[in-house]
């Protein structure tokens, strides 16, 4: 059974940094596309970044420049490096990944994804 758990959310205040990881276990091969994606109160869930196996990387404008996202394949964990954190960065970070090939056009497609994990949430205080 595959399990994604999120670590690392918190409080910070504007300006500050996390790093949010995703430890994957239960893969019976790696998945081929691994991806963040965040929910605010009130609004839609909305793809964060996200990166393929093709090494692949996609990242929303809203988080160009600020955060980072990286995988080590060792450790079957995926991570946000967030810097430069926003009030708007507040949500429920969600870690996602897919077991059949993705591409970039379709990284943020929640649908796509075959698993999920739980959440963890971020909260960025001006």
């Amino acid at each position: 059974q595959v399990q994604l758990v999120e670590s690392g959310g918190g409080s910070v205040q504007a300006e500050g940094s996390l790093r949010l990881s995703c430890a994957g276990s239960g893969f019976t091969s790696r998945a081929s596309a691994m991806g963040w994606f965040r929910q605010a109160p009130g609004k839609e869930r909305e793809g964060v970044a996200a990166i393929n196996t093709n090494g692949v990387v996609r990242y929303a404008d809203s988080v160009k420049g600020r955060f980072t996202i990286s995988q080590d394949n060792a450790k079957n964990t995926l991570y946000l490096q967030m810097n430069s954190l926003k009030a708007e960065d507040t949500g429920v970070y969600y870690c996602a990944a897919r077991s059949g090939s993705l591409s970039w056009w379709a990284l943020f497609l929640d649908g796509q994804y075959n698993y999920w994990g739980q959440g963890t949430q971020v909260t960025v205080s001006l």
